[in-house]
């Protein structure tokens, strides 16, 4: 008979209080509620300097951008790579913004960490056991989307993989799972924000985007994302999502964002949190 469960550190039985990252700028996991906001992919530096630009303008401080893209076909576009890496950073040096992307291969983790704020372990990546290892070694905070077919515990065990290593700062992205419903891209899993918050004491965010695959789902599914208990939402934004190179159909514009932000505001303040 199992008395604890089998992820130990990132548990509510060794830890009882909430874990709050400090990103600088701004917290994670207390009161105050994480916008994470941009592209799919790092196209060109016009488009992330438009995007940082707006970003900034309405209030949100983290901006995602894909420089290395996990594509499920080896035809797709795939990321500017290192270059993509310093036009996000140049874009956080000017617009003073941190910056979040993914890291696909354990040989570029050195790399995206010199040039992101956040580190992300997409989907895929999810139980890459040797690259939850390696960023477990790292400083920097890393954000941990759930596998499309994983279970919660699995995910939960995947997060003491980067804990374990001695990396604490660890962010949980609910971003959909995979199942017989073909109208959205993914099946929103709303209650395992409430069944992570029992589970564990590392705060929660829900990515929208991933989730249903349609921009004009996107608002009503982050206003619920933070009713459940999220700690934040990641938001794909893009400046001309008809032009962009990939997920433009689930992407919002510059203003769709800046009108969705007043209208979380008014959630958060519902459920007794803040959005700066």
């Amino acid at each position: 008979m199992r008395a604890l469960p089998p992820f130990k550190l990132v548990s509510r039985e060794h830890q009882r209080e909430d874990t709050v990252i400090d990103l600088g700028s701004c917290t994670i996991g207390g009161e105050q509620l994480l916008i994470i906001a941009g592209p799919c992919a790092v196209e060109s530096k016009e488009q992330v300097m438009t995007t940082a630009e707006g970003l900034k303008n309405i209030g949100v401080q983290v901006m995602r951008g894909g420089a290395y893209k996990p594509r499920t076909s080896p035809y797709s576009f795939h990321g500017l790579r290192e270059e993509g890496l310093k036009i996000l950073a140049e874009a956080a040096q000017i617009y003073d913004l941190m910056v979040i992307t993914e890291v696909v291969d354990v040989r570029d983790l050195d790399l995206v960490s010199h040039y992101s704020h956040i580190i992300q372990i997409g989907s895929r990546n999810m139980q890459n056991f040797t690259l939850l290892s390696e960023v477990g070694l790292s400083n920097k905070p890393v954000l941990l989307k759930r596998g499309f077919a994983a279970t919660i515990e699995e995910w939960l065990l995947a997060a003491e993989y980067v804990i374990s290593a001695g990396n604490k700062q660890v962010i949980l992205c609910e971003r959909g799972i995979r199942t017989f419903e073909t109208y959205t891209r993914n099946t929103l899993d709303i209650s395992a924000v409430s069944a992570l918050k029992t589970l564990s004491h590392l705060p929660v965010i829900v990515d929208p985007s991933h989730a249903t695959g349609r921009k004009e789902m996107v608002p009503s599914v982050s206003k619920a994302s933070i009713a459940a208990g999220a700690d934040g939402l990641m938001i794909e934004v893009h400046p001309k999502p008809e032009e962009a190179l990939c997920d433009g159909f689930q992407s919002l514009n510059i203003e769709e964002m800046s009108f969705l932000k007043l209208e979380l505001e008014k959630v958060a303040l519902a459920v007794n949190r803040k959005i700066l």
